[in-house]
């Protein structure tokens, strides 16, 4: 297992990928590549700017991959709401979905707050093995 894969960030993030593609299904067809592809864009770069900052070294080099998966975060709340404003989200999947946003945006600053790093987060995968 790769260090990110242990962390609750990545995790949620990925199931948020899994939840974003599912509910986009459902869009309007001429959204295919409009809102819905954005909102999967967007999803998607979080987990995996969260993979790529724990790949690195350094913790100015983590932090700005995680700057980047915060950003992406934003940006997908920013979509969330425009469905929402829409009529493609009920109200009660915008509100979950936001929830989900709120403990991912949560647990990144979280690690950008660590000082240093977590020892998870900046071993390589041979370090893991005992």
């Amino acid at each position: 297992m790769r260090p990110h894969e242990n962390l609750d960030v990545w995790k949620i993030s990925m199931n948020l990928v899994t939840e974003i593609y599912g509910i986009t299904r459902a869009f309007p067809k001429e959204e295919v590549f409009g809102l819905s592809s954005q909102m999967r864009r967007s999803a998607v770069s979080i987990p995996a700017n969260i993979a790529e900052g724990c790949a690195r070294r350094g913790k100015k080099e983590r932090d700005q991959f995680l700057y980047v998966a915060r950003a992406s975060l934003s940006e997908l709340e920013t979509h969330l709401e425009i469905a929402r404003r829409l009529e493609y989200l009920k109200e009660e999947v915008h509100r979950s979905l936001a929830a989900t946003c709120g403990r991912v945006s949560a647990l990144i600053d979280g690690l950008l707050n660590a000082h240093p790093p977590s020892p998870l987060i900046t071993q390589s995968p041979s370090h893991l093995v005992t």
